[in-house]
């Protein structure tokens, strides 16, 4: 009942004229940017970040939060048009979603993918409103040792189970936290790594930073890449979903929404990841598995399902741990920042505006995102014809825009391109620009957690492993780094071998 009452609180909050416009403009803007091939919800929330610095956290926090689960949605259109993915979590839905369009099925494969996102997206925000509280108060229990140790292996599972190379991972790691320690050392006030220049005397500014890793490195992958993928020419029509449709499809929805929510929760879970299984476990339990890649609409329905979940559960605990678990929950994380507030074990209790109102946002969000996304088929269609290289360089003028709105100062339009050909040129070279941005993010409250926990201690590192919680976090880091080494190390042996084979 506690939390029922919260939540309509939450309603109050929510369904203040401001808050309820700048819902709609997130779940607009996300549905737009998951249409769009060319940028995804990352480089869009970067790009717009520059743009919450007037309004109110409130409305800035819910339109980012908006434009994330919007894009969920919007990637499953191009999935099922073009058989391109507006999304990387969209990418599964194009097996069935695609050949259910070629067999003039495109209508019910865009609706149930909209009914299917809806339904697991309520049941999931269910979830964020019980378990993020839940876990709040159980992180009461935390001190400095314990968030270092938390911290420390959030970097590691994030780096373990990301995409590529630990190795370079953890590489990007170690820029980040070296970047996060430039300008002025908060406990002795000495200048670090500054040059002797006072534009960096405040440190490295995250707007240039995240414009420029995401954004900016998007345009220039633009500019050199080309859109595949031939637009469905038949004309879209009967967008809902027959009852045999309904029948086929709503244990997998309930089934992958639950299972995207809890995927969502552990560190480091890209959302594409947990389509993928949930794909595999549907088409397991499927009494005609033969029809998945040929059209089965529980194959649009189960992926779609669970990509929005996991969003949801992506947040419980950046809300309850100040810990993001990917990118884009790294971007909100800057955006409270910029905004003097910290999420946490007491976020909930100091910010209850703030949580509740952003719960019910995502109620009213996903009930604004099924009541768009069928009509706007069409709208969305003729946005597709949009050539690249106009919207590249729209991109590339909010890109600047957003760089130099920050201070007014021209060198932050200097770093946006430094930062922009760094972005470029690690992606071609296999090095995740995710880590960095974490690890630039976690790297002064990490460092600040040491110290106090030496200064608990009197200089003593066994601080952090005499306390059993801190213990166990850095065993588990600990563990994860050992087995990377052993996997690496077989995995040489292994090409080693083959190669003396050959």
């Amino acid at each position: 009942m506690e939390a029922f009452g919260h939540l309509m609180h939450g309603f109050a909050v929510a369904l203040q004229p401001n808050h309820l416009f700048f819902c709609f403009v997130g779940v607009l803007a996300g549905t737009l940017v998951g249409v769009l091939p060319a940028i995804g919800p990352v480089a869009a929330v970067a790009l717009l970040l520059p743009t919450t610095y007037h309004l109110d956290p409130i409305s800035a926090i819910i339109m980012l939060a908006g434009i994330n689960y919007g894009a969920m949605y919007g990637g499953s259109t191009t999935s099922i048009l073009v058989n391109v993915p507006g999304e990387s979590s969209s990418v599964v839905t194009c097996f069935d979603g695609y050949p259910m369009a070629l067999q003039g099925r495109a209508g019910p494969a865009l609706g149930i993918a909209a009914f299917g996102s809806f339904i697991a997206g309520t049941l999931s925000i269910f979830g964020l409103m019980l378990f993020a509280p839940a876990l709040g108060r159980a992180a009461l229990r935390f001190s400095s040792p314990e968030y270092f140790s938390l911290m420390m292996m959030s970097l590691v599972l994030v780096t373990y189970m990301g995409r590529g190379s630990m190795i370079k991972s953890l590489m990007m790691v170690a820029w980040g936290l070296i970047l996060s320690t430039v300008g002025m050392d908060v406990l002795t006030g000495q200048l670090r790594l500054t040059y002797d220049r006072m534009f960096f005397q405040d440190g490295v500014h995250i707007i240039p930073l995240i414009i420029g890793l995401f954004g900016l490195r998007e345009v220039f992958n633009n500019f050199q890449a080309t859109f595949q993928g031939e637009l469905l020419k038949i004309k879209i029509k009967g967008f809902l979903p027959t009852l045999q449709d309904w029948k086929d499809s709503i244990l997998p929805i309930l089934r992958c929404g639950v299972f995207g929510f809890f995927m969502g929760i552990l560190p480091g879970v890209s959302p594409m990841v947990p389509t993928f299984i949930s794909y595999g476990i549907e088409k397991r339990l499927s009494k005609h598995p033969e029809r998945f890649g040929k059209g089965a609409i529980e194959g649009v329905a189960g992926p779609e399902a669970c990509n929005n979940a996991t969003v949801c559960g992506t947040q419980v605990p950046l809300f309850s741990l100040g810990i993001p678990t990917n990118t884009m929950n790294t971007m909100l994380l800057a955006a409270f920042m910029i905004f003097g507030l910290t999420p946490g074990p007491q976020f909930i209790k100091d910010s209850p505006d703030l949580f509740w109102g952003l719960i019910a946002s995502m109620y009213l969000g996903n009930a604004m995102l099924l009541v768009l996304n069928l009509p706007l088929i069409p709208l969305w269609v003729r946005v597709l014809k949009i050539p690249p290289i106009l919207l590249n360089v729209i991109i590339l003028i909010f890109c600047i825009i957003g760089a130099y709105s920050l201070n007014q100062e021209v060198n932050d339009v200097y770093l946006l391109f430094v930062f922009g050909l760094v972005g470029f040129v690690s992606r071609k070279l296999g090095y995740e620009a995710a880590p960095l941005i974490l690890a630039f993010i976690l790297g002064p409250k990490i460092e600040i957690s040491l110290r106090q926990s030496l200064i608990m201690s009197e200089g003593s590192f066994a601080i952090l492993v005499t306390r059993p919680i801190s213990a166990f976090f850095l065993v588990v880091t600990l563990f994860i780094l050992t087995s990377a080494i052993i996997g690496l190390k077989k995995k040489r042996l292994k090409d080693k071998v083959d190669s003396e084979d050959f």
